[in-house]
């Protein structure tokens, strides 16, 4: 029973820091592109790990993260007014970077296929 309720926690909590980071949250560190793409909430249901994707820069990522950091109050007190939770939890924001690893993953696969096809079309010559 618990888990499943940290698993609707997790979703609902991804689903409306989203969306308080997107349209409430005004620093102008924040990267254009954020998205909050997990939530892990603590079993006593006190803290919260916020991973967020950013598109841009080292610079521009680092700033979004102080921003999100630096905001965690005002977003968890925006979030708490749309979601009812006996304590909200204190957040605490991650850069998740499976995106730019897949990326990167893809991109060495296709290097490998243009390099195979080279070698291939070379040997039929």
């Amino acid at each position: 029973m618990q888990r499943k309720r940290i698993k609707r926690l997790n979703s609902l909590l991804k689903e409306v820091l989203a969306d308080v980071v997107m349209k409430e949250v005004k620093d102008p560190r924040l990267a254009p592109l954020v998205t909050v793409t997990n939530v892990n909430i603590s079993n006593d249901l006190h803290h919260a790990k916020v991973y967020v994707s950013i598109i841009g820069n080292d610079k521009e990522k680092r700033e979004t993260l102080e921003a999100l950091e630096s905001g965690a109050g005002f977003i968890a007190i925006s979030a708490s007014k749309k979601v009812t939770m006996r304590y909200f939890p204190a957040l605490i924001f991650k850069l998740d970077t499976t995106v730019e690893e897949q990326m990167k993953v893809d991109s060495l696969i296709e290097k490998i296929h243009r390099e195979d096809e080279k070698r291939q079309t070379d040997n039929h010559s």
